[in-house]
């Protein structure tokens, strides 16, 4: 017995061809048509060049006809005028006569299939209509007479160009993926605080600090000198900080580690914070880490006030913080009363430190009452 046969399966695709399309007129008058005749069998007036479709056309007008056999009829052509190329077009003729100024009165028109034009040797590069219109028919019409003697030829123009077959993209949506976000700051925060693999550590007055090096090295140019840099063998494992607190310089590798200033929910109002983030605007200065600094320069310009912005101008002078000091002058002199700044610890500070710094306060001054 035979085995059954199982159903034949037909695998299905589709493609799709799409045609592009660009179109175009040009109308070309023949003034003083009546002197046009007698030009000759198989002679025309050629219109200007124009472009359609990224290629270049022009109108062939004939007042005695395209040959001998048309005798009695204008012809009216359409030429290709690109050399070596192929081109699809669907043309429309239109014949109009200029019976009133402003207007034309459409009297003849002649539409065609889509043709191929080319001037390639044994193709043809003009496709018109020999006997487009009978002259004596033209003539008998009173508007042909002097002095209107107006003939305008309309050619409306499509070219057609036919793309490549396409088989359909098939399109995923990946929007229901959910990413989640990046944990990485978290990540090097937990290494930081477990002390795991660190390879180094740093003597802050009483207190010890680890850390891995490579880490310290990516997020420091100072670090990287100093840790891999020549004088790195004199450094060991063990580096002594000066001039810096611990809880400052733990501050430090926590911004380091996390791209992140720590919270400072730990210090007693806004005296002690703005403390803290001027002592971090210098460890980041010393350390070379501009993105650190200038969100300390950012934190620092909502704690202003009257008594503490020379003190803080000073510190923007000494270490180069061009917009905290900018801040600092513009807040000095939005001020109604200078008596408070002036009577403050830290403006006699400014003026001895950083004499300088008082003339462009007044200059800015000057500036801002002429404006």
């Amino acid at each position: 017995m035979a085995a059954p046969q199982s159903p034949q399966i037909w695998a299905t695709s589709t493609s799709t061809c799409t045609v592009e399309r660009a179109g175009g007129a040009h109308l070309f008058r023949i003034d003083g048509y009546s002197l046009s005749k007698g030009l000759g069998k198989g002679n025309f007036i050629p219109s200007a060049t124009f472009a359609v479709g990224g290629h270049d056309w022009r109108l062939l007008f004939y007042p005695d006809g395209d040959t001998e056999a048309r005798n009695g009829s204008i012809s009216v052509h359409l030429e290709l005028m690109d050399e070596g190329v192929e081109v699809r077009a669907l043309y429309d003729l239109t014949l109009f006569k200029q019976a009133e100024p402003k207007s034309g009165c459409l009297m003849w028109t002649k539409p065609t299939e889509p043709v191929v034009f080319s001037r390639s040797p044994g193709k043809t590069s003009h496709r018109g209509h020999s006997n487009f219109a009978g002259r004596s028919m033209l003539e008998a019409w009173s508007y042909l007479n002097f002095p209107r003697d107006v003939l305008i030829v309309n050619c409306k123009l499509l070219v057609i160009k036919l793309k490549e077959a396409q088989m359909p993209k098939t399109r995923m949506n990946f929007e229901t993926i959910q990413v989640p976000p990046s944990d990485l700051s978290h990540n090097l925060g937990s290494l930081l605080e477990a002390g795991e693999e660190s390879d180094v550590s740093f003597k802050v007055k009483d207190e010890v600090f680890t850390a891995h090096k490579i880490v310290l090295a990516m997020r420091s140019p100072v670090f990287k000198a100093e840790l891999y840099g020549p004088m790195r063998g004199k450094c060991g494992q063990s580096i002594a900080i000066e001039d810096m607190e611990p809880a400052v310089f733990k501050a430090l590798l926590h911004f380091i580690y996390t791209d992140e200033l720590p919270p400072m929910d730990d210090l007693d109002g806004d005296d002690d914070k703005e403390e803290m983030v001027k002592h971090l605007l210098v460890a980041s200065d010393r350390y070379a880490m501009e993105r650190m600094k200038l969100m300390c320069e950012r934190k620092l310009c909502k704690f202003l006030d009257a008594k503490t912005v020379a003190a803080t101008l000073a510190l923007a002078d000494q270490y180069h913080c061009s917009k905290l000091k900018d801040a600092c002058i513009g807040f000095i002199n939005s001020l109604d009363r200078m008596d408070e700044v002036m009577t403050s610890t830290g403006y006699q500070h400014l003026k001895r430190a950083c004499p300088t710094i008082c003339i462009d306060i007044w200059e800015k001054a000057a500036k801002a009452r002429k404006i």
